[in-house]
């Protein structure tokens, strides 16, 4: 069935609303900590680490983008000016002070350009502050266990729940984490390496058995934050979620007071009693 201009017209423009109003609705889902259909951008940041990472992308974004169109644009002119119909007799200049020292210096300035950043984000994330708490994260086939230390000395493993949303992201025992407060995670491996890593949070480092690796994140926002293990680790490295629960200082320390009892009459689950974990 042929179409009009004008219908062209009001469909495409439907396509563009329609467009604008599933990237309005993917960023307010991106800030609950959780992958959106059709993101094509980073998670909402809820750590400054993750906001700083955030900013980098952009900027190298902005930079490759601005570099592309400038060497499409000397192809472009180099096509148009100096094809043999143009330009029928070619140039012999060999050599241009101005240009090789241009092509030479300018490089190195990018590069400058990209260096201090980095290495200031770097910085970032490998310098770990004076922690507020601290939280051990255990990597297991196929599951994480999250012992606090320093309130409590409890423990419990997190195993993922079938019957939970988001899909392959829900857990059956969340951890908890207060707002505002720098969290420090120290992480290993029970068995093979593991990944421990939440998008939100801009933290991602190996879980490795023999090996204590830390990190830390201070959240900025309460609500919940998803991420997966990151290291191929065997069948069901797909299901071994990680779900962080951001409350505020009063709900983590009634938190706290329940978990003391709830873990000290039921220690850490087994991974024998992880039935809802997928096959």
């Amino acid at each position: 069935m042929k179409m009009s201009i004008g219908q062209i017209g009001r469909q495409l423009l439907g396509f563009a609303v329609a467009g604008m109003a599933l990237a309005a609705g993917g960023t307010a889902f991106a800030e609950m900590g959780q992958p959106v259909p059709w993101e094509y951008k980073l998670q909402e940041a809820a750590t400054p680490v993750m906001e700083n990472i955030t900013w980098f992308h952009n900027f190298l974004s902005v930079l490759i983008t601005v570099i592309t169109l400038f060497v499409l644009a000397l192809l472009v002119i180099v096509v148009v000016k100096f094809n043999s119909k143009a330009n029928p007799v070619p140039s012999k200049t060999t050599h241009n002070t101005l240009i090789e020292v241009a092509w030479t210096l300018i490089p190195v300035l990018i590069l400058v350009g990209i260096a201090v950043p980095s290495f200031r984000l770097l910085f970032l994330e490998l310098d770990v502050p004076t922690p507020d708490i601290t939280i051990k994260a255990t990597g297991k086939q196929w599951y994480w266990s999250y012992a606090y230390p320093d309130n409590g000395k409890f423990e419990f493993d997190s195993l993922l729940d079938k019957d939970k949303a988001p899909r392959l992201l829900g857990v059956d025992n969340e951890m908890v984490v207060p707002v505002n407060k720098v969290v420090r995670i120290q992480t290993t491996g029970a068995d093979v390496i593991h990944s421990f890593a939440v998008p939100a949070f801009g933290i991602k480092i190996d879980s490795v058995p023999g090996r204590l690796n830390e990190t830390w994140f201070k959240a900025t926002k309460t609500g919940m934050f998803y991420g997966q293990c990151s290291e191929l680790c065997g069948k069901d490295h797909a299901f071994m979620p990680i779900a962080v629960r951001v409350v505020s200082d009063q709900e983590f320390a009634t938190w706290v007071d329940g978990a003391k009892k709830k873990f000290a009459t039921n220690p850490a689950n087994s991974y024998a009693s992880a039935g809802q974990v997928a096959q």
